[in-house]
């Protein structure tokens, strides 16, 4: 792991008190609509490394996702993928490490860049099969010059998801329950369009396009309990039904071979992500929309 101290910013970095990620460095508990988001991932994720013949990844950030960080490359490692993972959070970088030495059992290479370094990674160019982040770019300094050091790592592959800006919860967290997060990051970074110029400019070719993450519900980033609250709703049997010991979720509780069931009982719920339609028409509810592109020249 590559140690950096943290000196003379160049870029706005969005603030960062911890309190979306600490949490679930150690309670696995993300909730029904993570663990959803996370296997639908998996399946793209493996689709790609099946059709592409993948067999290395460098995902940067690894911090985009809500829930808990640094395991979105699993499915990878688990099929003899190497998995390299970036993250400027020394305290963030460290629980991820235990989590996949000491839960997973997995290999990960993991890197620790300084805040100011987004648009310089340390790596050869065309390092990597596939290079990729997820919703991570609102949370950086440089996303610009991440999305280039993306392109320039990669030998064949570029993928790259953020929140979609057009669906409805995307709306309702905006406008009602999340309103201080909009101030204070730069949501101009989920126009799919201003991604794809600076990508192309970089060398890349879009290859596709789409949404991923469908599910019959709208997109919060919370858990419906705490949805529950901004909302003003109080009710002691909606609380319950969304609390205690009868609504968990946990995809590392999945990894680890806990809950095997587990993917069954969620996907039961991919019906919208499944069906065979434009994906157009799923943009106004999907929670992500997505570009891959290969590199050229």
């Amino acid at each position: 792991m590559t140690q950096s101290p943290i000196s003379n910013l160049h870029f706005p970095v969005p603030p960062d008190d911890g309190s979306t990620w600490r949490k679930y460095l150690t309670d696995y508990n993300e909730g029904l609509g993570l663990v959803y988001e996370r296997f639908v991932l998996n399946d793209f994720l493996d689709a790609l490394r099946v059709r592409h013949g993948i067999q290395s990844v460098l995902e940067a950030p690894l911090y985009g996702m809500a829930g808990v960080s640094g395991i979105n490359d699993v499915i990878l490692a688990q099929n003899g993928v190497g998995v390299t993972m970036v993250d400027d959070n020394a305290e963030r970088l460290a629980g991820v490490e235990r989590i996949w030495r000491g839960d997973l059992r997995l290999p990960a290479n993991l890197v620790q860049i300084r805040p100011d370094q987004w648009g310089h990674l340390p790596f050869d160019s065309a390092a990597f099969d596939l290079t990729w982040q997820w919703a991570g770019l609102w949370y950086i300094g440089d996303p610009a010059g991440l999305l280039t050091e993306l392109a320039r790592t990669s030998r064949n592959l570029v993928f790259v998801a953020m929140p979609n800006n057009i669906q409805v919860g995307y709306w309702m967290r905006k406008l009602i329950i999340d309103r201080e997060f909009f101030t204070t990051h730069d949501e101009s970074w989920t126009q799919i369009g201003r991604i794809r110029r600076i990508l192309e400019n970089a060398g890349v070719e879009i290859i596709e396009q789409g949404v991923l993450d469908t599910p019959p519900w709208p997109d919060t980033v919370m858990p419906a309990n705490e949805v529950l609250k901004r909302l003003g709703i109080r009710s002691q049997q909606l609380e319950a039904q969304f609390t205690g010991d009868g609504w968990h979720w946990s995809t590392m509780a999945y990894y680890m071979g806990q809950e095997p069931e587990l993917r069954e009982r969620v996907m039961k719920y991919a019906w919208l992500d499944h069906a065979p339609l434009p994906w157009q028409v799923k943009a106004v509810w999907a929670h992500h929309r997505y570009l891959l592109g290969r590199k050229v020249g």
